[in-house]
């Protein structure tokens, strides 16, 4: 069952700010489709895609999603909430010690 027809998990890479806005500007030139494009520079038609919408949120030119400041945002303060809500188990932990320990 392993051959059939698979294609092998491409490994996950990881790309610069700005080798994406220079696959957003080939995409919006217009003389090559997304396809192409993602083809010609060994992409994923799907990531390319994602870029082009990103690139257009953060220019206002949408209004569907979060633009990439609103993610990294939206990034710190789940951090930050994950670390407070870690600092009040703590608290609450050494409360319940604490109370044990004075009766």
């Amino acid at each position: 069952m392993e051959g059939m027809g698979r294609k092998p998990r491409r490994p996950r890479r990881a790309f610069t700010p700005e080798f994406k806005a220079e696959i957003v500007e080939v995409c919006r030139r217009g003389d090559r489709t997304v396809g192409q494009v993602a083809k010609d520079f060994d992409l994923t038609e799907t990531a390319v895609r994602d870029w082009v919408k990103q690139a257009d949120l953060d220019a206002g030119a949408r209004s569907d999603g979060l633009t990439s400041a609103e993610r990294e945002e939206l990034a710190r303060l789940r951090r930050e909430n994950r670390r407070l809500r870690e600092d009040v188990d703590i608290l609450r932990r050494a409360t319940a010690f604490f109370v044990r320990e004075t009766r």
